[in-house]
């Protein structure tokens, strides 16, 4: 039941020459590999979001006064006054915060403010505890 040394030899020889070892273990060949894979992950995950950033960062410098604006906690305002670091924002009647400028995610179209219809209505009602008084009392 002992493996003759020389079968075993034999065996090694045999399974040496069925995998080509010079191809698996050429540095060259992964070398490309790795090659490849950067330059796919180049093309289709780097550059489009360096491209992305970029206009990101362009909007943000271009926005001026009169600008309505959506900052990253979502408020929704008009630009009052822009300076380089900072924007004033009037984002109710009288309501105005400073925004750093770096914290607007985008522009917005004035066709896009859908509360007008709304804000007119809001404004014929009753303010306070007498408008509640009337919600809760009504059947």
């Amino acid at each position: 039941m002992l493996i003759n040394p020389a079968f075993a030899q034999q065996a090694a020889a045999t399974a040496a020459n069925a995998v080509d070892p010079s191809a698996a273990a050429n540095p060259l060949r992964i070398l490309v590999q790795f090659l490849i894979i950067f330059v796919v992950f180049y093309f289709f995950l780097i550059r489009p979001q360096q491209k992305k950033l970029k206009e990101h960062q362009l909007m943000q410098m271009n926005v001026a006064r009169g600008d309505t604006i959506v900052t990253s906690g979502g408020i929704v305002g008009k630009v009052i006054r822009s300076n380089q670091d900072d924007l004033l924002v009037e984002i109710a009647d009288g309501v105005r915060v400073i925004v750093v400028r770096d914290r607007v995610l985008g522009r917005r179209s004035e066709s896009s403010s859908s509360f007008s219809k709304d804000e007119s209505v809001n404004d014929n009602a009753k303010k306070g505890s007498e408008g509640l008084k009337d919600i809760l009392t009504k059947k």
